[in-house]
């Protein structure tokens, strides 16, 4: 999955150099976090989150064949 979220915000952001991609697993729930230049947040969250929530059906319908929950969280 983090491989996933790296491509789609390198894809989205105008410095992709800046784009950081965490994963870490606790029980039955993989958290991805996304890092982003300060400058590229609002494209990657979008108007009125459009584009965080379209992330975040991408990665649960591709993580829907694993019995794991993934989350994705933009951080700043």
């Amino acid at each position: 999955m983090k491989e996933l979220v790296e491509v789609i915000a390198k894809a989205l952001v105008d410095s992709p150099d800046e784009v950081v991609v965490t994963e870490r697993e606790s029980g039955h729930t993989v958290v991805v976090e996304l890092k982003v230049a300060p400058s590229d947040m609002g494209k990657v969250i979008g108007k009125q989150g459009r584009i965080a929530k379209a992330i975040r059906s991408v990665v649960k319908a591709a993580s829907s064949k694993s019995d794991k929950k993934v989350v994705v969280d933009i951080v700043e």
